[in-house]
């Protein structure tokens, strides 16, 4: 029997020395195994064994394709935690924004901390609903519009992706379903898989969740909860209007169907449209954290619960260990109490709005889908172009980017798009980055020959 593993050691050879390039679709499975003498199921093991070392990616109904090497695999493309999930000089995948004179702003807050009789009660554990102060200033600073919760429900995590876990956790139960938007953060995704949770696709249009379809959703079989991002939704930038927004409240409280609201974007959006919360505040779990308005490496997550789940919440806080840092939450009772968060929420505003405009400028003719007020952009690319393959090409020219897989919870969904974000690159390298992707997609894939044979997709 023929090895099939030496087969794709001979392929991955292939990719390292450049014969065959990123992007670059390998022939179907029957003809790759005329070619090379072997049996069909041969070539398919092989095909499995590219796939499994992360060298190849399978398209349902397109074909296999040569992937980035360099390139962190899909799925973990947005972990915060991974500090370099992509080799590249610019960096537009990972997305925390960051202002001038941050770091001098808030160490002037943080110093009272580094007194010894402070820093000792800092430094205990904190609980899950926190400390009056702390509920009172987060309270304050998720307000939005006619929505202020009240302090009694919120409880606080080490993060937003922590707050999403736990309220997950207090809603569905293990082998339950969740829905969520077709394209959503690759994290809920992960969370999802830990939890034992089915992920069910909703389809949305430009104004937001289809209605119709979270009801068939839910008739097919009854969904457990909703995850879903109304305000910038990441990566498309989309915001639900007001009226989608009156629709989804209506469905959920007929259905008694609990929403899990990821506001984490929200802060930058200066709209009108009312959060999930105000419409359906008995069903509606509102998360969100300090990580993009202050900074990643030292914040809190919040959670806004309806009255009667603070228990089960906080529970499942505790049971996960995900309950916020004491120092961290009154870091964070300072930043808000003295302006700062404010003051940096501000800044980033302008910061967004300007980078965007770059955007308008650099990638004009081409199709993108951004909100003025957001940090990433939603590009859908030009034929024939597909999102591993563009993915790869940029990494080649030293710019990150994540592709439209990372985000899709169909595996057979597959989004020629990708997701730029615009925080964490300084402005001339996002300048010079948009520059190069915009001549780069204008260019289209230019690919070698693999046996003989033309490999330019159709």
């Amino acid at each position: 029997m023929t090895d099939f593993r030496g087969i794709a050691d001979r392929i991955a050879l292939d990719i390292a020395r450049g014969r065959l390039r990123a992007g670059q679709r390998l022939p179907p499975q029957r003809a790759f195994a005329r070619r090379h003498g072997i049996a069909a199921s041969t070539a398919g093991r092989v095909y499995a064994e590219l796939v499994r070392r992360g060298l190849v990616v399978g398209e349902v109904g397109r074909g296999t394709f040569v992937r980035a090497t360099e390139a962190a695999p899909q799925g973990r493309a947005l972990v915060e935690a991974d500090p370099s999930p992509v080799r590249a000089r610019v960096n537009l995948e990972l997305n925390y924004p960051s202002v001038a004179g941050q770091p001098e702003l808030l160490a002037l807050a943080l110093a009272p901390l580094l007194r010894p009789d402070v820093l000792t009660d800092a430094l205990r554990p904190g609980p899950a609903d926190g400390t009056p102060q702390a509920r009172e200033a987060a309270a304050e600073l998720l307000a939005t519009g006619d929505w202020r919760p009240g302090p009694g429900r919120v409880l606080f995590t080490g993060n937003a992706r922590q707050a999403i876990a736990a309220t997950l956790a207090s809603l569905v139960r293990p082998g339950g379903r969740l829905g969520v938007e077709a394209l959503t953060y690759p994290l809920v995704r992960e969370i999802a898989g830990r939890l034992s949770v089915t992920l069910v696709p909703v389809e949305s249009d430009a104004e937001g969740p289809v209605v119709e379809s979270v009801l068939a959703a839910h008739r097919s079989a009854p969904l457990s909860a909703l995850y879903l991002q109304p305000t910038l939704h990441n990566p498309t930038s989309v915001t639900v209007t007001t009226g989608r927004r009156l629709q989804l409240a209506r469905a959920v409280t007929d259905l008694g169907l609990p929403v899990v609201e990821d506001r984490v974007w929200a802060f930058l959006h200066t709209g009108a449209e009312p959060p999930l919360a105000a419409l359906a505040p008995g069903l509606v779990h509102v998360v969100d954290s300090l990580s993009k308005r202050v900074a990643p490496g030292l914040t809190v997550g919040f959670v806004v619960v309806p009255e009667d789940r603070v228990d089960a919440v906080a529970a499942a806080v505790r049971s996960g260990g995900w309950s916020a840092q004491a120092f961290a939450l009154e870091a964070a009772v300072r930043w808000i109490g003295d302006g700062t968060v404010a003051r940096l929420v501000g800044a980033k505003r302008e910061q967004a709005r300007r980078r965007q405009g770059l955007v308008r400028e650099l990638l004009d003719g081409f199709a993108v889908r951004a909100d003025p007020s957001g940090y990433f952009a939603w590009w859908e690319l030009p034929g024939p172009w597909r999102a591993d393959g563009f993915t790869a090409a940029a990494v080649a020219h030293g710019i990150g980017i994540t592709p439209g897989t990372a985000f899709r919870v169909d595996p057979k969904r597959t989004p020629d798009a990708v997701r730029i974000g615009l925080a964490s690159a300084g402005e001339p390298e996002l300048v010079g980055a948009l520059r190069t992707l915009a001549a780069l997609a204008a260019g289209g894939p230019q690919q070698p020959l693999l046996d003989g044979q033309s490999s330019r997709p159709s």
